[in-house]
Order: structure tokens, then C-alpha cells, then sequence
């Protein structure tokens, strides 16, 4: 198991960059803002899972590592020109890596029993 969450993680990791970083015109147009914090959130929870189920006893460096990656997309899509960084993007990100972690601590701890 720990193998293929290896895997999923970073094609997810590679999946979630090219998707920050692509102009919008490319991607599917949004319906609401809140939404958009959604997929945040959403993208990062599945990150805070795969990679707590991949790299367990990392737990700690994972979460800083992809808080970091989470800030650092935000900085480069201001910097892209076609994508505008949000630092409530940054904030969907940190709560969602919050609940993909704790669903891998509570996953792992069930498997251990």
C-alpha cells in the first residue's frame, strides 16, 4: 500500500502543479468563489492523505514541506501573469492538508490494531 501512495502522491504533486500553473483559459471556468476554495482544499486534503500513507513516519516534514509548496504556487502564479495568487487559496490549502493529514493518522492508526 505504502508503494502506491508513493505513486499517487507525486503524480497528484506534478497533477497540482500543472493545473496552478496553467493559464485559466484552460481550465474550467468557475461558478463561484467558493468553489474554487473547495478544489483547495480538496486538492490539498488528498496530497495530506496520499502523503501520510506514503511517507508515515514524515508526518511532520510533509506538512511543512507542502504548506511551503502551497505558499511557493501561490507566490508563482503572481508571478505568471495569467493567474493571480491568493493568500485565502494559501489558507483553503493549510485546511485541507490539516484533514488529509488526520484522516492518514487515523487510517494508519486503524491498521496498526
Amino acid at each position: 500500500m505504502q508503494t502506491s501512495a508513493r505513486l499517487l502522491f507525486w503524480l497528484l504533486l506534478v497533477a497540482v502543479i500543472v493545473l496552478s500553473l496553467s493559464p485559466a483559459a484552460y481550465l474550467p471556468p468557475q461558478a463561484f468563489s467558493l468553489w474554487d476554495k473547495a478544489q483547495h482544499a480538496l486538492g490539498f486534503a488528498a496530497l495530506g492523505l496520499l502523503g501520510g500513507l506514503a511517507y508515515p513516519s514524515r508526518m511532520r516534514l510533509l506538512s511543512a514541506c507542502l504548506l511551503a509548496f502551497g505558499g511557493a504556487i501561490e507566490l508563482a502564479q503572481a508571478a505568471t501573469g495569467w493567474r493571480s495568487g491568493d493568500w485565502a487559496d494559501w489558507l483553503a490549502d493549510a485546511i485541507g492538508l490539516t484533514v488529509g493529514l488526520t484522516l492518514a493518522a487515523l487510517v494508519l492508526r486503524l491498521r496498526a490494531r
